[in-house]
């Protein structure tokens, strides 16, 4: 069964011209409009699928600050006020929060990597408390279990992956963009060496600017115009129970599992880093830029299957575009959640939180997380065609920082002041090694 994901219906119609076409409908992708949009700019906005039905949809929720890659932290600082600012806007169904997050640990180094990291985050003005063992044990409370120590961030939060997207999305509509639903963008036409015109199954929409939000989907595609994007994928599957459980915090982190609540009052359970790895011909040409990251994280990967291979999203083959591609046949990358997985992560939160015991699951799912070598995303005007832009490689972050990720790209291409640096998100940096560059969070 599928992440649950509000429906929204949006235009039909494909506009001639365009200051800028957005393509992706998840999170980056709509706020990205969102922000061009807000600033007057004439927008379309292309999905092959359903607005927020990929990732966008099926990630914990989480907009946090804490144990973030100093080169996201500013983005993720500023990600939090935008969230607020667009919920004024667009709605209370965005479900934005700030009810604080809690992390507990028994293991001893984990802790003193969290103390490491709120030393340094501190002085960055962030509101990161260690807490001792029997503050730790106050906050978690609901897990009837002592904890050597924790970390309690009030001032991050969650929001509604179910509803996140699509009520951004109606937001862009109601600043006077156009969002179409079910139309894949095949590719691009240049002028004089630019980007004139974006080729879609529907028609052409002229413009000048493009960015490319395709999330798993953006690598193939830039592929196509002889651009190479270094992303891979894992297959990541989680699970909800439904509403009826009591007193339990709303974001919990553990080594075991980590619980957040959902906007219905379920609740989600995931085991952080636990994936599987799906092969599929992209990843195999770029697997030389993921081995730091592989090294540090093999313990919690597992070999997958064939299903990434078929779903095509991650191809080397180049397509016409004047025929079906790959988008138009798998619209919604909807893969079989690992029944082992989910059995695992149940029991874990069970036994973690009494309280769950006897409320059923509600729903399960898998989805493909996109990463960069360095676990950092790429967001980036110069990327080798003048009016192509790009911003994806969110490596599991994106939910929470989307907000500010389509804040940054609107500020590069209007020429604002950007709301944070943006050197390190450059794709040029792949060029080097990424020995020693790979995040510890």
């Amino acid at each position: 069964m599928p992440a649950p994901l509000l429906s929204i219906s949006t235009d039909t119609d494909l506009p001639a011209q365009a200051d800028c076409v957005v393509i992706g409908g998840g999170i980056v992708g709509v706020s990205t409009a969102y922000w061009l949009a807000r600033a007057g700019q004439k927008v379309v906005l292309l999905e092959k699928g359903r607005i927020g039905a990929e990732q966008s949809s099926r990630n914990w929720g989480w907009c946090r600050q804490q144990n973030r890659d100093a080169r996201e932290l500013p983005l993720s600082t500023r990600s939090l006020d935008l969230w607020e600012e667009m919920m004024r806007d667009c709605g209370a169904k965005i479900g934005f929060r700030r009810c604080g997050l809690l992390y507990l640990s028994n293991n001893e180094d984990e802790i003193e990597g969290w103390a490491k990291w709120g030393r340094f985050a501190r002085a960055e003005g962030v509101d990161t408390r260690m807490l001792n063992a029997a503050q730790a044990a106050e906050h978690g409370a609901a897990t009837g279990k002592p904890w050597k120590g924790g970390v309690w961030s009030p001032s991050d939060g969650i929001a509604d992956p179910s509803s996140a997207a699509p009520t951004i999305a109606r937001g862009i509509e109601k600043n006077g963009g156009v969002i179409l639903q079910g139309c894949a963008a095949r590719g691009l036409e240049t002028s004089a060496g630019r980007v004139s015109a974006v080729v879609t199954e529907k028609g052409v929409i002229s413009t000048g600017q493009v960015v490319l939000a395709g999330g798993a989907w953006a690598g193939s595609f830039l592929h196509q115009q002889g651009i190479f994007f270094p992303q891979s994928s894992v297959r990541s599957s989680i699970l909800s129970v439904a509403p009826g459980a009591r007193g339990l915090p709303d974001a919990l982190h553990t080594k075991a599992v980590s619980v957040t609540r959902r906007g219905d009052g379920g609740y989600t359970l995931a085991v952080s880093g636990l994936a599987k790895v799906d092969l599929t011909p992209r990843m195999l040409r770029g697997a030389a830029h993921f081995l730091p990251m592989f090294a540090k994280r093999w313990r919690s990967l597992g070999p997958g299957g064939v299903q990434g291979w078929r779903a095509g999203f991650d191809g080397l083959k180049l397509w016409e575009l004047d025929e079906p591609t790959p988008m138009e046949r798998m619209r919604v990358l909807d893969p079989k959640a690992d029944t082992a997985v989910i059995a695992k992560t149940l029991g874990r939160g069970r036994d973690l939180l009494p309280a769950l015991r006897d409320v059923p699951v509600q729903a399960s799912w898998a989805s493909y997380i996109d990463s960069t070598p360095d676990g950092v995303p790429v967001i980036d005007t110069d990327i080798g065609i003048p009016g192509l832009a790009l911003a994806a490689g969110l490596s599991g972050h994106g939910f929470g920082i989307g907000p500010g990720v389509g804040h940054l790209m609107a500020d590069m291409l209007l020429g604002r002041a950007p709301i944070t640096e943006t050197g390190q998100y450059k794709l040029s940096r792949f060029d080097q090694s990424q020995w020693g560059k790979v995040s510890d969070f």
